[in-house]
């Protein structure tokens, strides 16, 4: 497990389990963009809603997360919000362009004075705090309240996407949620994929399909020996 990096500069935000998601605002509209460049907009519209207020050719970066009844994202809430009528937030934690001027070159510490200014925190948007609080201190309440982990970002690094300059690091301190394999998706090489899903209670609610991870000739073999 990799180290996060302590001393001077360094700030600490809690790791959020969700969907990050760039708000862009043009032409009087905001786009809610997964990494995919894929609209978020029809299924997070309250979001884009309350980010209205945002001026013209303006990028927030942020991650999408459902909060449960003890206040923590939850991951599966977040998947199956709709049925479940769950509290979803957006957590903006960068601004990388202001009415049209692009600020991703200028140190994540002033980029985040920028951003503290532009962003109304209510009840759909919040800015995920950065603190400069001691790494032991950081990590004692990350495991206190069960949350995910941390994200360490030195204050001086600008934002270069897709690029390990060792300016930004995440850490997960806590184990997630337990899945149960409910089925699999055949294919012509025998199994494709595995369908899992989790409990909420005594009801199982579908997760994901996951990839089996079998060499070729193992998934021909267990899909047969399960198909007789």
């Amino acid at each position: 497990m990799p180290k996060l990096p302590a001393g001077r500069g360094w700030l600490y935000e809690i790791k959020l389990d969700g969907w990050r998601l760039e708000s862009v605002k043009t032409g009087g509209k905001v786009i809610l963009y997964s990494r995919r460049g894929k609209s978020f907009n029809s299924q997070f519209r309250d979001i884009a809603n309350a980010l209205s207020y945002l001026p013209d050719e303006t990028i927030i970066d942020g991650e999408v997360v459902a909060i449960d009844e003890n206040g923590r994202p939850n991951f599966n809430l977040l998947q199956n919000f709709r049925s479940a009528g769950t509290n979803i937030q957006y957590f903006a934690f960068d601004i990388l362009m202001h009415k049209g001027k692009e600020l991703t070159r200028l140190p994540l510490s002033e980029r985040r004075q920028v951003l503290a200014s532009v962003i109304k925190p209510d009840t759909y948007v919040e800015i995920s705090e950065a603190s400069d609080r001691p790494l032991l201190e950081m990590v004692t309440f990350v495991r206190k309240h069960a949350l995910e982990g941390i994200v360490a970002k030195h204050g001086d690094s600008v934002y270069q996407p897709g690029l390990r300059t060792g300016l930004w690091c995440k850490q997960r301190l806590n184990r997630g949620q337990e899945f149960v394999v409910g089925g699999f998706v055949p294919s012509h090489l025998g199994i494709d994929s595995l369908v899992v899903g989790f409990y909420r209670g005594k009801d199982l609610y579908y997760a994901a399909r996951v990839r089996a991870g079998f060499i070729p000739a193992t998934r021909l073999k267990v899909f047969e020996a399960i198909s007789t």
